[in-house]
């Protein structure tokens, strides 16, 4: 069993995963323990204030604050904010609505499910994409994300070798695109505006700098292209289109490795 003093000295065997979180039962100290609090509720209310105020303003003082109980409260289920945050990461994994990858359906199918699902998530909790590669992700919601991935690649018909790259090209992808999206929706919120508002502003913005229009004449055509389009609209087209090439890639590259 890992400690969580030795998770700076080990960090590749360590997780709140592989640690013993429960409660001690027994302790003289049970009566102190409120009623009603567990660590789903720690973690759900984990979740909650780092989609309302971010990473910065987590602490385990407001996550009792908002409970209504004591910081040492806390400290019966998880021993430090890090264990929360590991912990609330696999709550965000548990919000993929996952599919049997091996129901009969297009192997397509379920990539292109999958992928966009993955983005929705990562988007909707921008603060998971900044801290996930911070953890092992070994919480059963990540690892059944995991397993739906690789069944998926797999029936590709990619070789052995091939799949772990195939599977960074889709979900690093994703992961990319998804971490991107979400600091421009979260900046958008943080100047007051819209995103559509904020995508005109930033337009006309550059279009007023002389300096810069040689770089919007580049892309002129692109943004006629766009135009009267929401910035949801581009955002889900761009990300659709994306998956298309990877997936005529995948394609290719089976093709390739029979031929």
């Amino acid at each position: 069993m890992v400690s969580a003093a030795n998770r700076a000295r080990n960090p590749a065997r360590s997780s709140v995963w592989l640690e013993d979180k429960a409660a001690r039962p027994g302790s003289s100290r049970k009566a102190e323990q409120p009623e009603g609090l567990d660590r789903d509720r720690i973690v759900a209310t984990a979740v909650r204030l780092l989609d309302a105020e971010g990473l910065g303003k987590l602490s385990m003082r407001r996550i009792a604050t908002e409970l209504n109980v004591t910081a040492m409260s806390l400290y019966w289920y998880v021993d430090t904010k890090d264990d929360i945050l590991e912990l609330a990461i696999d709550a965000v994994f548990g919000e993929l609505p996952l599919r049997d990858p091996e129901d009969g359906q297009d192997w397509r199918i379920h990539l292109r499910r999958l992928a966009a699902d993955y983005r929705e998530v990562l988007v909707r909790h921008p603060w998971a994409a900044t801290i996930l590669n911070a953890y092992l992700n070994i919480g059963p919601h990540s690892v059944a994300f995991a397993e739906a991935v690789q069944k998926i690649i797999r029936a590709t018909g990619l070789p052995p070798r091939a799949r772990s790259g195939a599977t960074a090209a889709v979900f690093q992808f994703a992961y990319g695109f998804a971490t991107i999206e979400g600091h421009f929706i979260q900046r958008c919120a943080a100047s007051g505006m819209t995103p559509d508002e904020f995508y005109g502003d930033a337009i006309e913005a550059f279009q007023d700098e002389p300096q810069l229009a040689g770089q919007i004449d580049e892309v002129r055509d692109v943004i006629e292209a766009h135009s009267g389009r929401t910035v949801a609209e581009i955002w889900a087209d761009d990300f659709e289109f994306a998956l298309d090439l990877m997936v005529a890639g995948i394609e290719e590259m089976v093709r390739r490795a029979k031929g």
